[in-house]
């Protein structure tokens, strides 16, 4: 019987069994129970080997390798409905040593993983007395494994045999296994490690739906304002080119109409720029096609499937990338594209490396599972160096040739216009404060579960606000006659990634009982690489809809 390896979690990835067919027992990995992060081969700790001769070392997809999942074989005989007995597989002697790892596991709350059928199975080592003085560990682990058919639908664990830990003595590890049939169907058998009741709670369908209606009345409010608003401008405006000369020279003349002739001006930094844009374009192109993924299939059900996706959709989504930042460096009148390019296709695969690396020294030096092997390293970049790379440069002609011509409403001047210096950080502050609001509460709105179309719609409403938040606040900036509102869009969107990096330390130190340098650094620098992400994204939709508002509302004002 042979285990194989799939992207996503089918039934033909499963294998089918017959009587007193081998079932192999997996162990994977031990670590502290509140540092969740922090794990370490389980054969760290001074554990014995099972009886049965080894077998080929399980190879381990890329999402496993990342995160640190590496299988080892048990020793355990078990077949597939061949009951046995307590039997003793192994002794420890348990030396000064052994017993003083033990004794600090024990301490720790170490708690360890094991794999049945890839079913996860989880076991405390041991516990202490009250007092604390005295340390047990669990010696027996009773396996009651259920199967439906040739299926196996249900792996439970129960630890007993406590023996207190005393130097220069053996202490016998022992297992049982029994077979029971089930009912439950295959395909359902991963459903006892999810939350069963997550629709029974109200709060979760209230939360739902004061979303839905905060979306509701911030977009009626958008389009009323916006509506009524530049109804006005319009009329006015059009009131103004009936005017001869000399009355409009000596009329008021002000609001968003005064820029057009530099409100189409190229952005500042314009490489950096579109390497944002094109970066944000497609890591919302791979939110969007990983939770539609795994709406269809269940990612959850096959480890690292859910990592391994992202990768592939992302290095898959590289045109994207390419296409944007390079159509929009174009129209800018950007010369440098390749440059520009290199920059947008390595910019977010260089945060993710060097993050990922740097805490990779740490994990090394702590000899935990977490340490990425070298191989999956070289993997890595050389899927940067031959996929991501190739497809960025198809998308960069492709954007460059297709879309990249300059084609706007309005005359760009050669001269810069003023921008009154009164008016200008007033809106800008207004523009921060008012779009990192909306967007952190519309994100903060809900509790992930493994329910991915409920993630689905945090993102759409996460974008719907952040759409309508910038349009509101590029609209007042430009009333105010500042057109530099490229930035403006952007960096106001992407301020929500602030408060979502503030708001990880909170949970750090009030939610978790995580310690130490390695959980620590693992866990503010992943939320570091996650928050510029969602920035990035955010601040990339929030200016494109922006674009199209700002294209819309001065393609319907008549201009000289």
């Amino acid at each position: 019987m042979t285990h194989c390896q799939c992207i996503f979690a089918t039934d033909s990835c499963y294998p089918k069994y017959t009587d007193k067919e081998e079932v192999v027992l997996w162990m994977n990995t031990v670590g502290p129970y509140h540092n969740r992060q922090e794990t370490y081969k389980y054969f760290s700790l001074p554990f014995c080997v099972g009886t049965k001769k080894t077998i080929s070392h399980y190879h381990e997809t890329l999402g496993e390798a990342l995160q640190g999942v590496e299988l080892e074989f048990s020793g355990l005989d078990i077949k597939f409905k061949d009951e046995v007995m307590q039997t003793t597989y192994c002794e420890i002697e348990l030396d000064k040593a052994k017993r003083d790892a033990f004794v600090y596991a024990i301490k720790n709350h170490y708690w360890y993983q094991m794999y049945i059928d890839d079913l996860p199975i989880w076991g405390i080592v041991g516990e202490a007395d009250e007092n604390g003085e005295d340390h047990y560990l669990w010696t027996y682990k009773k396996l009651e494994i259920g199967f439906n058919g040739n299926r196996i639908v249900d792996v439970n664990l129960t630890s007993e045999g406590k023996v207190k830990l005393v130097p220069n003595t053996r202490i016998a590890m022992s297992y049982s296994v029994k077979w029971k049939k089930s009912d439950v169907k295959f395909e359902d058998r991963f459903d006892k490690y999810l939350d069963p009741s997550f629709f029974q709670h109200r709060i979760h369908w209230f939360s739902i739906f004061n979303s839905f209606m905060m979306v509701i009345f911030l977009v009626g409010l958008v389009s009323m304002i916006l509506m009524r608003t530049l109804r006005k401008d319009y009329a006015r405006y059009s009131k103004e080119e009936e005017m001869d000369d000399m009355d409009r020279d000596l009329g008021d003349e002000y609001g968003w109409k005064q820029v057009h002739g530099d409100v189409f001006r190229p952005s500042s930094h314009p490489m950096i720029f579109s390497s944002l844009i094109g970066s944000g374009c497609q890591i919302f192109s791979v939110s969007f096609i990983v939770i539609v993924v795994a709406m269809i299939e269940d990612l959850y059900t096959e480890r690292g499937s859910m990592l391994s996706t992202a990768i592939f959709v992302y290095a898959a989504t590289s045109p994207v990338n390419g296409y944007f930042g390079g159509s929009l460096y174009a129209k800018q009148g950007g010369r440098r594209w390749i440059k520009q390019m290199f920059i947008g296709a390595f910019l977010i695969p260089a945060m993710v490396c060097g993050t990922a690396f740097f805490i990779n020294f740490i994990a090394m030096y702590y000899h935990a599972s977490r340490a990425i092997p070298f191989g999956t390293m070289v993997a890595v970049c050389c899927i940067c160096l031959f996929v991501i790379l190739p497809l960025n440069l198809v998308g960069t002609i492709l954007g460059r040739n297709l879309s990249g011509q300059p084609n706007f409403p309005c005359r760009v001047n050669a001269v810069p216009r003023p921008i009154p210096e009164k008016k200008c950080w007033k809106w800008k502050c207004i523009v921060c404060l008012f779009c990192r609001y909306f967007i952190f509460t519309s994100f903060w709105a809900y509790k992930i579960y493994y329910v991915y179309g409920f993630m689905m719609l945090v993102l759409v409403i996460l974008c719907i606000v952040t759409v309508c938040v910038t349009i509101v606040c590029t609209y007042f900036l430009l009333n105010a006659e500042d057109y530099r509102w490229q930035w403006t869009s952007f960096l106001s969107a992407a301020s929500t990634a602030v408060y979502v990096y503030m708001y990880s330390f909170y949970y750090y130190f009030f939610k978790t009982k995580m310690y130490g340098l390695f959980q620590t650094s693992f866990y503010f620098g992943y939320m570091a690489v996650f928050s510029t992400s969602l920035g990035i994204m955010c601040g990339a939709v929030g200016y494109v809809g922006t674009s199209a508002f700002v294209r819309k509302i001065y393609t319907n004002v008549k201009i000289d």
